[in-house]
Order: C-alpha cells, then structure tokens, then sequence
C-alpha cells in the first residue's frame, strides 16, 4: 500500500480525501493557493505545498506546479477529487511518466469517457439511447444557432469538458442561443482550459438518475445502486438521494448492468457515475459518464456501507475488488443537501465573506456504515445517522475565486421518511451567520409537497419557485409551536432581567402572566403558567402546548420540546423579541404586553428606500463587460451588463423600458452587494 498521498484539490473533498487516508494509514500531502493558506484542508494534511496565486488557472489545475509538488514530497499517489484535474488526460499521463499512481481511470477511459462528445458517440456505437444532439464541434454563435433550430428548441449548450454546472446554458430561442453559446465558451475556458461547445436537446420534465460504479484493473466491474439528483439549479445539482424513490428493481438493474458494460468497454478501473436522464415511463438515456468521485458520494455510502475513497485506493494500488455484486445491499435511505454560499433571496447569487459562526449538528453514526466504518462520526445514538464533509471552519472565508460549496450535509434513516425528518432537524440547528447561504431554502424543500412525495423533475425549483425564493410561510400549527415557545423564552429573559444588580432602591420589576406574540402577520394572546419543569402556553381559544427547554438567554439555538415533540429553533436578538428562523422561514417575533401590543398597531410601516431607476449589483463580482452607455434608451429584458462571481457568468437585464443616465462602474470593476452600477431616469 502507498506511503504518502498528495491530493491535487482543495476544500470539502480534500478534507473527505484526508479522513479515509488517516484511517488507512497512508499519509497526506495538501497542495494550497494564496487564498487557501489558513484552509481546514491544509491544518489536516500531513504536509502542505504552496502552489500559486488564488486563480485555479494559475494554482490547481496547472499541471506542472502540481507535479513539482509530488516530487518536492516524494508522494506515490495522487488522488484528484473531483473538478480542477480529476479528468484531465494529460493530468493522467504526467503521473503516468512519473511513476505516480493516480487514484483515478486510466488514461484512455478519462480521454474516452471524460470528453461529452466522444462518450456520446462511443455509447451510441455500444447501443445505448442516448438524447438527440449535435456532437461535433461548433464554431460560432450562429453556427449555435443554425444547428439549434435543426434540432429543434429547447435545446441545451454545454461545455465539452465541463461538469459542475459551469459552461451549461438553455436555450429557448435564437438570442439565447446566442447569448448562451458564447457564454458557455468563456465559462468552459476559465474553468477547464477547454471551450469546444456542443449542443443537445433539452428534454423537460426529465429525472436526473446516476448510476456508481466501482471497477478494478482485472476485469472485476460492480455497480452500487442509484443516487436520484433531480432537484438542480443552474444544472447545478442541491439536494441528492439514494436511492430513488421513482426506480423499480427491474429498471435499476438495467441501468446498472448497462453502466458496468459502459465502463468495462473503455477499460474503466475506479469509482465512477454513469449519469441519465429517465422519462416518466422510466425510459433511461446515457447523458454521460463522470470519470471521478461524484460530490454526492457520501449517500451511496450511507446506504451501502462501502468507503469508495478506500477502493479508489486500493484499486490504483492493484488490488481486486473484494464486493461482488451480490454483495451489494441498499440498506435504508440516505439524502444530501448542498449548503452553498449563495443567497435565496437574491435569486441564489453568490456571497462572499468572513464566516462569523459555523456550527453544524453534531454527526451521529447508525446504519449499515458502522458495520463498514465508512467514516467515524459519534457512537450511534438511535436509528438515524448525520453526516457533514466540510472544507471550512469558523472564521475562516468564502473566496470568489472557488466553488460556493460550505458544506454537505447528510442524513441516513431505515426509510426515506425518517431520513427526511432528521435531515428536518439537522438543517434547523445547524448554524451559519456572516454571509448569505442556502440554508432556507433546502430546509423549504424537505417541507415541500412534491419532495416528500417523490415526484420532483429537474424542472422541480424553476416551476416551484419560478419568481424565486421569498421565504417559507409556515402553517398555522407550526406558528402557534413557535409563538409558545418564544413566550416561554420571552419569560425567561424577562425574569433575567429582573436580577440585574444596581436597581433603583423601592422599584421591583415583576413578570406578568399575559403576553401577545406576534410572528407572521398573526396576534396570539396568551397565558404562561410555569413551574419549576417548564411552562403551559395557554392560548385565547382554550387549548395549550406544554413548553419545557434548557435555552437561557443569550444562546443562540434553542433546544425545545412542544407537548413532548421536538423543536430547533435558531435564535437572535431584536427590540420587543426574537429573530427566529426554524423550516426555512425567517421570522420576527415581537413578545408584548397586551398595552404594548394596542400601541404597536399605532405605529406607521418604516418603508425600504425606493431603487426603482438604480441598477443594484446582486452579488459581489466583477464587471466583465457593459452593454449600454449614457442616453441610450433600453428595453424591458434587455441585457445591461455581465457580472462574473465564483466561475460563473451573470446578465443583468433591465426590470421596465427607461434610459440610461448614468454608469458608475466599468469592465474590471470589482463590486459589493447593492452597489449602484448605473442609475435611469
């Protein structure tokens, strides 16, 4: 077995890469950019190299400053992660000519099946459905155009090397043809050196269904269930499962066996996915294959209790697989939400920023990994796992020049409903504060209708949140938890309070028993009747939740049980109340006197200022290019200017018809949130 391994990546995957390694014995080497000097990646490393400035073009995926790195350490294997270098032939072949071992496909299969043109022509010459496209390469925008109108729109441009969503546009017309064509090219050859652009169509209301496959060097090849990835935004995967609530037995061995003879006819050896979009009559067609560990890994584990980081090691170590297929069992139900640093309520645009509180939920182990020690979390205390594979840490920062991803949160269960639940509860205490994040809305996605029900497309966000994410209003039932458990804790802070030192001599503070809380747009008049175990929330319409917690003022996640059942609340200050966010909604909860409250309806609305003639830029990022200028009249949906932030490529349009009065910022311009790019009359 290898000595020391360097892992050619960073962040979330490197870390995950490092915890299998230590486990196996096997040392670690990181590599790290000026911006990722103090990264978690680089403290849990054996050794660290410097490799260059923050721009991946200029750090990790240069082929040469890694290389010079393996040398510097005498590392004898490299495991690439996944983006950057991990389906780079060349990368590949390098180590090949250093008698490095990759921990990855041979050369042939990544050239093979890691370009999307070639994969598509090799699975159409083994028979497998594939989506109808044009696979050459193509040259222009309007060639783009010429050959989308053949194939018939919608249509989807995507970069032949892409993957993570980057160089991915739709096209439902000639001008998005356009616009996307040339988007995806700049995108693709940021990202991965490499613009050749494709074009297939886009079939709605699919499923995006993938299918793990594990290899070795001696003709050995198993599949390991399914991972259901539909739920995507900007083609970038958000919430994943395994397995899928829609597949059949007889459909999953299908695509499976297929995926294994796929993989085995370009002489696959690692862990790979096989990636299909699947109708609603279960109809499957080869959209292309992944030659590297998928970021959403971790939910095939959870239910297989198999390490595919361990077997990408052994297997670049020469060794066999040890699982045949009949080994492979799918126990219980695991989901994966992606936690990004990309903010809901500004339509998911990137934020960056200082990490002023990171506290996930604590990972607790059950299920078939702790018969396979597939990771170590806490000792297993019920029938329910968490599991969370993170690059960051508090206090550390978000850059702009790297993937938005803070963290995947996992969470197991003996079937998908309890996994539901505790990914419900583990979503609501886990606790992130200093930069806009995702949070909100995959904990509104677990409460959704068509989630729990299964029947989700990768149409799921743009047809549930088609004017985007505005926040979750909770049911009535919820509210009135909520309401008890804020007048409890309203009552507690109050008798705080009531002890502070200092007083005026004859003036005693006492707490009443009759509150009003209001939260959402409702008045709930209660009664608190506490005791030494907790308090009972009397509502006006004779019912009462029994209220009992260890919170105390100051912290800032509460811990609370409703009539026995459990509650998470994350907790902040406001004048007359709390902040509370619970299920994706975020809610100000002002706890009154019955006076204070009749005062309060007397006072006016403060209203927001008026932006209506400015255009805001939505996220911190770089002006790449303006598309007006002073006096020019513009058009409702016209576009304005391109902001580029963390990779990806973003138009801003006019909102109405108007003119252009003034521009304050120009190409190069570096920008914060809400600053005034330009202003019309």
């Amino acid at each position: 077995m290898f000595d020391k391994i360097l892992i050619a990546n960073r962040g979330e995957i490197a870390c995950r890469v490092i915890k299998t390694a230590r486990k196996m014995g096997i040392k670690t080497v990181a590599i790290y950019s000026d911006a990722d000097k103090q990264s978690l990646h680089v403290k849990m490393a054996d050794e660290a190299v410097h490799i260059g400035p923050p721009p991946a073009n200029q750090s990790y995926i240069v082929i040469d400053k890694v290389m010079e790195a393996i040398k510097q350490t005498g590392a004898q294997a490299v495991h690439p992660g996944y983006g950057f270098l991990s389906e780079n032939a060349k990368f590949a072949e390098a180590l090949e000519a250093a008698g490095v071992a990759f921990v990855g496909p041979p050369k042939g299969a990544i050239e093979a099946m890691g370009d999307k043109i070639t994969s598509k022509k090799i699975a159409q010459e083994a028979g497998v459905s594939t989506v109808p496209g044009y696979m050459g390469l193509i040259e222009d925008a309007e060639e783009a155009v010429k050959i989308s109108n053949e194939i018939g729109y919608p249509v989807m441009i995507k970069a032949s090397a892409g993957g993570g969503g980057k160089g991915m546009r739709i096209a439902w017309n000639d001008d998005e043809a356009r616009e996307g064509f040339q988007s995806s090219k700049n995108e693709a050859a940021n990202s991965f050196g490499d613009d050749r652009i494709f074009i297939e169509k886009f079939v709605t209301q699919p499923r995006h269904i993938e299918i793990q496959v594990l290899c070795d060097a001696h003709g050995n090849g198993i599949y390991l269930g399914e991972r259901e990835c539909s739920i995507q935004r900007r083609n970038q995967k958000v919430v994943e499962e395994a397995p899928s609530p829609f597949l059949d037995e007889e459909t999953r061995r299908a695509m499976g066996e297929q995926s294994v003879a796929l993989a085995k006819a370009v002489g696959y050896a690692s862990a790979g996915t096989v990636e299909f979009i699947v109708d609603g009559e279960k109809n499957f067609y080869f959209l292309e294959m992944n030659t590297r560990l998928q970021v959403e890994h971790p939910v095939t584990e959870l239910i297989t209790g198999v390490d595919l980081v361990e077997q990408m090691i052994r297997v670049a170590n020469g060794e066999p697989l040890t699982i045949a297929q009949d080994d492979v069992q799918l126990n219980g139900w695991a989901i994966e939400n992606r936690l990004y640093a990309e903010d809901p309520y500004r339509n998911f645009l990137p934020s960056i920023g200082r990490l002023t509180r990171y506290r996930p939920p604590m990972e607790v182990a059950a299920g078939p990994m702790v018969d396979n020690n597939v990771w170590h979390g806490d000792a297993p205390t019920g029938d329910t796992a968490v599991r969370n594979d993170t690059g960051v840490f508090e206090g550390g920062e978000i850059s702009m020049y790297y993937d938005p991803m803070i963290a995947k949160l996992c969470t197991w269960g003996p079937t998908r409903d309890k996994a539901i639940e505790a990914m419900r509860v583990a979503l609501d205490s886990f606790e992130v504060e200093g930069i806009g994040h995702n949070l909100p809305f995959v904990a509104a996605v677990m409460d959704h209708p068509k989630f729990i029900s299964g029947e989700m497309t990768t149409a799921f966000i743009a047809e549930e949140y088609p004017d985007g994410f505005e926040g979750v209003d909770l049911p009535d039932s919820d509210l009135r938890r909520i309401a008890a458990a804020c007048a409890a804790m309203h009552r507690v802070a109050e008798i705080r309070r009531t002890r502070v030192s200092g007083r005026m001599d004859n003036h005693e503070r006492k707490v009443g028993t009759d509150w009003v809380v209001s939260l959402q747009g409702q008045d709930h008049a209660v009664t608190i009747d506490a005791d030494r175990d907790g308090s009972t929330v009397g509502f006006g319409d004779g019912t009462a939740l029994r209220i009992t917690s260890d919170w105390t003022p100051g912290d800032q996640l509460a811990h609370i049980e409703v009539d026995g059942s459990p509650l998470v609340l994350k907790v902040g200050k406001i004048s007359g109340g709390f902040r509370i966010r619970s299920r994706g909604a975020d809610l100000k909860v002002h706890v009154r006197t019955p006076r204070q409250a009749e005062l309060a309806k007397l006072m006016p609305e403060k209203l927001p200022p008026d932006t209506s003639k400015m255009l805001l830029c939505p996220m911190p990022g770089l002006v790449v290019k303006l598309d007006v200028e002073v006096g020019q009249e513009v058009q409702e949906g016209q576009a304005l200017c391109t902001i580029e932030a963390m990779k990806m490529e973003n138009i801003l349009r006019a909102e109405r018809k108007g003119v252009v009065s003034a521009i304050n910022a120009a190409p190069g311009d570096s920008l914060a949130v809400d600053e005034v790019i330009m202003e019309f009359e």
